[in-house]
């Protein structure tokens, strides 16, 4: 099972997926991840902590994408044509 934290990640992008950051709530997060709210303040401290948690998740997930594409190249293939 996942850990808590990577619960309440996939609940905050699963939240963004219907409505803007400003309307997503904390408990809200908490409640679908399956958590408490003190838990979701205690692994981020706030929402600003969870924004930037998330974001770095979502950025480490798009690179790692990246360098698969990249080390799958041919070599020598021009890959922004």
């Amino acid at each position: 099972m996942p850990a808590a934290r990577e619960l309440l990640l996939d609940a905050a992008f699963a939240a963004l997926r219907t409505r803007p950051w400003n309307g997503v709530r904390m408990v809200d997060v908490a409640a679908a991840a399956g958590v408490s709210r003190q838990t979701l303040y205690n692994e981020f401290g706030s929402k600003d902590g969870l924004a930037r948690a998330l974001v770095r998740r979502e950025a480490e997930t798009f690179l790692a994408g990246v360098e698969r594409a990249l080390a799958a190249a041919p070599a020598g293939a021009c890959l922004f044509s």
